[in-house]
């Protein structure tokens, strides 16, 4: 069962401010959500075949072919800085 502190919790972790009336809706909905997950937990799934795809695709990939790339010069040509051949940035500590 969650409580109004468990949600307040996770309101933090989500950095989320909620009003009291807000805290005391998400701790109905939440329960409602673990309620229905217990009724999940007693379906009979006996010989049912797990389901691991819902859509039956197989290996939709493309071949792979090689193509001309931009040259070092097109890449960097609309950089704003840029350093011996490279992308300059600003550093970030």
């Amino acid at each position: 069962m969650i409580t109004s502190k468990d949600v307040d919790h996770i309101s933090w972790l989500a950095s989320i401010k909620l009003g009291e009336d807000e805290l005391e809706q998400f701790v109905a909905q939440f329960n409602s959500i673990l309620e229905y997950f217990h009724e999940l937990d007693g379906v009979d799934t006996e010989g049912v075949e797990p389901t691991y795809r819902v859509v039956d695709l197989a290996n939709i990939f493309r071949d792979d072919s090689v193509k001309a790339s931009l040259s070092q010069e097109a890449a960097l040509k609309n950089a704003p800085k840029r350093e011996e051949g490279y992308f300059k940035s600003p550093r970030i500590v």
